[in-house]
């Protein structure tokens, strides 16, 4: 199990600490630095300890950065991984490896080392989240995909972008702003991965995981992947999402269309696309209304026209389900977070990631071909 801190933020040495830390700041570096959690001696918070001062950075989550690598490329992830299997010898070690090397000879490892599901879910988050939420956000999708024998996740790829800490209206352009230069960092480290591939697995003497990658992004964090994909030219996309699972997303109803040149390029990345909607999402009815000149959102109206892409994309209705998880003003008005409000809503999800048949998944309702609706049992 491991879970990773992938961000932008500035990097700050606080007051009274030791090690440098990822800053609450608003204000985003060019490349993102990795950092990995350790949760050996995480403890819950009380109640108390939650509302002390100090329950913050390090003292939610303890987590560590990478340093930065030594040079660039993966040749000395394989030089390290050949000398591991006694192929090559070589003096470098893991110790030797910095930043994405480090993650991806981990992730390796630990997905190589077993054949029981092993699954790897990059996560990325939405409007309003400063970094201590973050990493409470953290926590809770660890409980959530990797504590939970219903998932078949045992690593967790967060991506944290410096979103604003307040909900203020105007902060919303800032965060559009923001998610535009974190979705140009996040395609420099999808390239990064490509590459990996391609030098790791050019040597027959390593094979690959088999096990599977999956990709979440909720509500603004939609406009992080669209980002992203603006940049990618489709000869550069390989195939090395399983699964995309676009929550709530506050993107335009029309990205799948070529005039977008974005989320129609989401089929060459990923075997199957999944797009969750909610016709009372409260949050982007504020957001079309408001925010983005009357344009309809994807994750309340759905897509205009995946016509071409029906045998990849999904659309799966979560109108009518119950926030039986969590529940409160924030998730009854604003039907925005069904994730983690909603069993069921988890129980789609966890049964798209084990790769189920879209006809077969239980508790849906089938509308048509490609459209479904979640419905109560």
């Amino acid at each position: 199990m491991a879970v990773y801190i992938l961000s932008n933020r500035k990097i700050v040495r606080h007051k009274g600490e030791k090690v440098d830390s990822f800053s609450n700041d608003e204000y985003s570096i060019p490349n993102f630095r990795i950092a990995k959690c350790d949760f050996d001696n995480y403890k819950e918070p009380t109640s108390t300890a939650k509302k002390k001062k100090d329950y913050t950075n390090l003292n939610i989550v303890n987590y560590k950065l990478f340093s930065e690598p030594e040079k660039q490329g993966y040749q000395d992830v394989l030089d390290v991984l050949l000398n591991e299997k006694g192929i090559k010898k070589s003096t470098l070690t893991a110790n030797n490896l910095g930043g994405s090397q480090r993650m991806f000879y981990e992730l390796y490892k630990d997905m190589s080392s077993t054949k029981d599901r092993s699954d790897v879910l990059i996560f990325i988050h939405g409007y309003a989240y400063d970094f201590d939420d973050e990493l409470k956000a953290i926590v809770d999708l660890k409980k959530l995909f990797i504590d939970n024998p219903a998932s078949p996740i045992q690593h967790i790829l967060f991506v944290s972008w410096p979103a604003s800490s307040s909900i203020v209206p105007m902060t919303y352009f800032d965060d559009k702003a923001s998610s535009i230069n974190s979705g140009a960092s996040l395609m420099r480290l999808f390239y990064f991965y490509t590459q990996f591939l391609k030098d790791i697995f050019s040597n027959r003497d390593l094979v690959p995981c088999n096990q599977r990658i999956h990709l979440m992004a909720h509500s603004m964090g939609n406009r992080v992947l669209q980002s992203m994909l603006y940049s990618l030219k489709k000869e550069n996309i390989l195939r090395v999402i399983d699964q995309v699972l676009l929550l709530n997303s506050d993107v335009t109803y029309k990205v799948f269309e070529d005039s977008e040149d974005s989320f129609n390029k989401l089929p060459l990345l990923a075997n199957r696309i999944s797009i969750y909607l909610n016709r009372k999402d409260t949050i982007l009815g504020i957001s079309q209304f408001t925010k983005n000149i009357l344009t309809p959102r994807l994750g309340k109206n759905g897509p205009s026209d995946i016509q071409k892409f029906k045998d990849i994309v999904s659309i799966i209705d979560c109108t009518f389900v119950e926030d039986d998880v969590l529940s409160g003003l924030k998730y009854d008005i604003g039907n925005h977070w069904g994730y983690l409000s909603s069993s069921q809503v988890q129980n789609d999800i966890f049964q798209n990631l084990y790769g189920v048949d879209r006809n077969l998944i239980t508790t849906r309702l089938k509308n048509n071909e490609n459209i479904f609706t979640i419905i109560s049992q």
